[in-house]
């Protein structure tokens, strides 16, 4: 479970970022998602290609409960780009998929595991 309020540019912003190293076609399917991760008010967005990984932050205008998500990339940013300037955004996480809220639009993601999502150590194994 996880649950947080943002605005469309604090989540727009990174990203457009680490989606630019997730591929469309993978042969792992969790490649094609990011990596959305909520501590404090604090959100991290992974995105990686097994050879990049790109890590964007941002902070949340408001988190009801912390925790981590893998969501499509793509899907969600095409989302965040249709929604007006200056929009609230809630995306809630339960039972693998994501429900993201603004105004009177709704839209369900599909989730998969995080524990699916490839985690690239530093060149000096840290």
């Amino acid at each position: 479970m996880m649950k947080f309020s943002i605005s469309r540019e604090a989540l727009l912003r990174p990203l457009t970022l680490v989606a630019g190293v997730v591929e469309r076609r993978q042969t792992l399917p969790v490649l094609s998602n990011v990596l959305i991760q909520v501590e404090g008010d604090q959100v991290s967005l992974t995105g990686t290609d097994l050879e990049v990984e790109l890590i964007g932050r941002t902070v949340a205008s408001q988190v009801d409960q912390a925790g981590a998500a893998t969501v499509p990339a793509r899907k969600l940013m095409d989302i965040c780009k249709s929604l007006p300037d200056q929009s609230d955004i809630q995306l809630a996480v339960e039972e693998g998929r994501a429900v993201l809220r603004s105004g009177r639009s709704r839209f369900t993601l599909s989730t998969l595991p995080v524990a699916e999502f490839p985690n690239i150590e530093d060149a000096d194994g840290s």
